[in-house]
């Protein structure tokens, strides 16, 4: 008897303090669930700065660790679709599959942009369920960092109200950021780029930035030649102010058309990792809005 005492009480600390070990797919989701969990979690992103989260190999160790995970967190909206399911399935963990407590996805936290109205493989690879890039709107961030806050309470009751100390801590900072950026970025309205992929969606719509073409002709479709000399013409009547791409993203294209336009091209990191000075999601959103001001008119 006294042996199982002694090994109870041996036991209890390790129970007490074991963290929560979550899958995030992409950067953003993992330095968000860092910073809203704090030392309670465990966070793994299955991917980098430099990777195209559409298509990522569903590797062993990634199966591995999605089966020890107690949260998966993604983006959704169809972003992960190539891979995710794949992982989801082959882990045998009930408790991070699609619709149970354990499986978060960002996206479908708050209204979505360029929700198609049709599908069809002609289109390219396009979102059924619309734009996945969430996490460069600081305002729908917001409510997903509240909303994922809430996530982590319900599955670790027990640390519930240190969640939502963290996430109240967060949510003044992450507001105050907001203003400030929102003024720094004031005079971005109206300007006019072309941009690679569909990337910024969300960002463009915050700040009042106007796509007025993208370098891909369809979603997920690398540009010809033929594609890009007819780009070439269409910037003729209709101009830009500048050419925007991710940091993960072949910049040959843009520069190529840069060359032919004069226009600057401007890499910015898309996600936390995207260059040296993007470390977090605070640090990510000053650096974007810091590159967006070197556009001219």
């Amino acid at each position: 008897m006294k042996t199982l005492i002694v090994l109870i009480c041996l036991l209890l600390p390790s129970m007490a303090w074991a963290k929560l070990n979550v899958f995030a797919c992409e950067p953003e989701w993992a330095s968000l669930t860092q910073q809203l969990g704090g030392e309670r979690v465990n966070v793994y992103s299955a991917t980098t700065a430099q990777q195209d989260p559409h298509h990522v190999e569903a590797r062993p160790s990634l199966i591995a660790k999605i089966r020890n995970a107690d949260l998966v967190v993604c983006s959704g909206a169809e972003l992960e679709t190539g891979w995710l399911p794949l992982l989801l399935r082959r882990s045998g963990n009930p408790a991070v599959q699609t619709r149970q407590p354990g499986y978060f996805e960002a996206a479908m936290q708050v209204e979505r942009l360029e929700i198609p109205k049709a599908l069809d493989r002609s289109m390219g690879d396009v979102h059924g369920a619309g734009s996945p890039h969430v996490h460069l709107d600081p305002n729908r961030l917001h409510i997903i960092a509240e909303k994922l806050s809430q996530r982590l309470a319900l599955i670790d009751e027990a640390n519930a109200a240190a969640y939502q100390a963290q996430w109240q801590e967060f949510s003044q900072q992450w507001r105050r950021k907001i203003s400030q950026w929102e003024q720094q970025a004031i005079k971005l309205s109206g300007k006019k780029v072309v941009v690679y992929h569909q990337d910024w969606v969300y960002l463009n719509h915050w700040l009042g930035i106007q796509r007025v073409a993208t370098i891909e002709p369809r979603p997920g479709v690398p540009p010809s030649a033929a594609d890009q000399k007819r780009l070439l013409e269409q910037l003729q009547t209709q101009p830009a102010d500048a050419i925007v791409i991710a940091a993960y993203q072949n910049d040959k294209a843009a520069r190529w058309l840069a060359d032919k336009t004069g226009l600057p091209v401007i890499q910015l990191p898309y996600t936390v990792g995207g260059d040296e000075q993007s470390t977090d999601l605070t640090a990510l959103m000053d650096r974007t809005v810091t590159l967006l001001n070197g556009i001219q008119r």
